[in-house]
């Protein structure tokens, strides 16, 4: 398609996360585009130059000259393009919880006009875009796949809190059902991504590499995980290990931790939901999964056996927690680990609290009740054991370290081995993984 033919196009996004905001500010540069959010709040908070995910500042909004946004859904039927980016998180039992995404093609064949090209974003098992989405956009809307309206895949590549990786600077795989739709989707993402694309042959491969890449770091993290019970055992400092391994030009360094986000805790589970229904159990994936949902029992028995050591009584002192969300310098809160760990220690200890200056207070303040939340980390009081949990840089900076060495701490639980990189220096006794 010739350049300004192509900048004609009007791309709606649906659903305005961690994936759609970034997706909507880059094509609002250049196309004219429709964030959509079923959430009101969000499209308020987004007219008014506001991201609640800090990853889209006020400068970045002022940039995107033809972008609105809106909760309107008819406003999808004047599309030509219509991106999904809704979440796909996994139900209680671990299967997928196709419901988001299975709400936005009703929402999407409502609205459907004839003509329109359908790109999914979203992470799913191989053959869902084709298998569960398109008969529902085909039902809703009376349109015929292939003939009126026309679907392809991009997977999201979003590093929530990364500055460097954005965007526009990593590569893009496309793929779509027929050639015409793959050539249109290349030059659709290639006029906004720096780093180029990649066209994937089918949409189930692109699906596929998808799924994997964040299995593939499930598995790693596992292993690490594994390694990390096992050196501790033998009382060995496992990050010296690493870093020690590290120095063969072949070795892939992977730190030991809690596994949580809306992606590696989420993802492998599409995959072997995918592998069971086609009568293949998935032993290794599975194995990695049962180890990293558990990794928040085996820091707690070590926090148990140090109390005895340090003489604390783990049912009666207090305890605080430092980072809520999944990953550092990251909001989320969704499905992170750190949740497993408070709600296990609260069942041993009433005195738990959390703190993270990261997350949005009023959702902290939802899922962990405004009592349970810390208030001054810098002036840190009667706190017999510290769980640093998510190292936000603020929990590494030179003003905390200060407080935390002259505090009345006696066990430091550093999960991710984050303090061994600063300028801390004390005689408290410090656990890692």
């Amino acid at each position: 398609m010739k350049k300004n033919d192509l900048l004609k196009i009007k791309i709606c996004i649906v659903g305005l996360g961690y994936v759609g905001l970034p997706l909507a500010i880059e094509f609002g540069k250049k196309f004219n585009t429709v964030g959509f959010d079923i959430s009101k709040q969000r499209i308020n908070e987004l007219k008014n130059s506001y991201d609640r995910t800090k990853e889209i500042v006020k400068k970045d909004f002022q940039k995107s000259k033809k972008l609105e946004f809106t909760n309107r859904q008819k406003i999808i039927n004047n599309a030509d393009v219509i991106i999904v980016t809704v979440p796909t998180p996994i139900k209680r039992n671990k299967k997928p919880d196709l419901a988001p995404i299975e709400s936005a093609c009703n929402l999407i064949g409502k609205n459907l006009r004839k003509g329109s090209t359908i790109i999914f974003e979203s992470t799913v098992y191989p053959g869902l875009s084709e298998e569960i989405c398109v008969p529902i956009l085909e039902r809703i809307s009376n349109l015929q796949w292939k003939k009126d309206f026309f679907i392809g895949y991009s997977p999201e590549r979003i590093n929530p809190g990364d500055s460097e990786k954005k965007l526009i600077n990593i590569t893009k795989i496309v793929s779509g059902d027929t050639l015409k739709t793959l050539n249109f989707i290349d030059d659709i993402y290639s006029s906004i991504i720096k780093a180029g694309t990649y066209r994937a042959e089918s949409i189930k491969i692109a699906e596929a590499a998808k799924v994997i890449e964040n299995t593939q770091r499930d598995l790693n993290i596992a292993f690490m995980n594994e390694l990390s019970m096992i050196f501790n055992k033998m009382e060995i400092d496992t990050k010296k290990v690493i870093d020690a391994a590290s120095t063969k030009w072949n070795f892939h360094s992977y730190s030991p931790g809690l596994v949580g986000g809306h992606c590696i805790g989420v993802d492998p589970y599409y995959l072997t939901h995918k592998a069971t229904q086609i009568g293949i159990k998935p032993q290794i994936i599975l194995s990695g999964r049962s180890i990293n949902d558990k990794m928040h029992n085996f820091v707690i028995n070590n926090i148990k056996k140090l109390s005895k050591e340090l003489s604390i009584n783990i049912n009666d002192c207090n305890i605080l927690i430092l980072g809520a969300a999944f990953k550092e310098n990251c909001p989320d809160l969704r499905n992170s680990r750190v949740w497993d760990l408070y709600e296990s220690m609260s069942m041993i200890n009433n005195n738990t609290k959390i703190h993270d200056h990261e997350a949005n207070q009023s959702e902290l303040q939802s899922l962990y009740k405004k009592r349970n939340i810390y208030k001054d980390i810098n002036n840190i009081q009667n706190v017999d054991i510290l769980i640093i949990a998510t190292p936000h840089s603020q929990y590494l900076d030179k003003k905390f370290l200060k407080s935390l060495s002259t505090s009345n701490v006696n066990l430091i639980v550093d999960i991710k081995s984050a303090l061994k990189n600063t300028t801390l220096k004390t005689n408290k006794r410090i656990w890692s993984l």
